[in-house]
């Protein structure tokens, strides 16, 4: 392979590595919507939450109220994110990682597929009530 060659194939490379890294997805101000279209309190909204993470992989620790920390952990990569709530609306951040390659505003892409399951289940857990 001649030094042209190796350049492209080293640029493919480059290029292909680059494409597991995606903006960070944040859910913010999710509205909290149930079938009945009944109001929750702060507690019910607490424990669908917590319920959605558990049944999805993700260990919930309430910080406060209103705040609670999601903690995903796949092999040796773990996401964090913090999750704020009310009784109307929800929000999902990231907070910190490992082994996922953070970089500012961009991430591994397996960790938004990781958030936005949870927020399915989230939005789900919450219909149920």
């Amino acid at each position: 392979m001649n030094f042209k060659q190796l350049l492209v194939a080293l640029g493919i490379l480059a290029l292909l590595a680059g494409c597991t890294s995606r903006p960070i997805v944040n859910v913010t101000d999710q509205p909290v919507v149930t079938a009945a279209g009944k109001q929750l309190t702060a507690d019910q909204v607490r424990s669908a939450i917590v319920s959605a993470g558990n049944a999805s992989g993700w260990v919930m620790t309430s910080v406060s109220p209103g705040l609670i920390s999601g903690r995903f952990v796949s092999v040796d990569h773990v996401a964090v994110v913090d999750v704020r709530y009310t009784e109307q609306m929800y929000s999902i951040t990231y907070k910190d990682s490992t082994n996922l390659n953070y970089k500012g505003a961009q991430i591994h892409k397996a960790y938004n597929a990781w958030v936005e399951t949870l927020d399915r289940d989230i939005r789900n857990e919450l219909l149920r009530m």
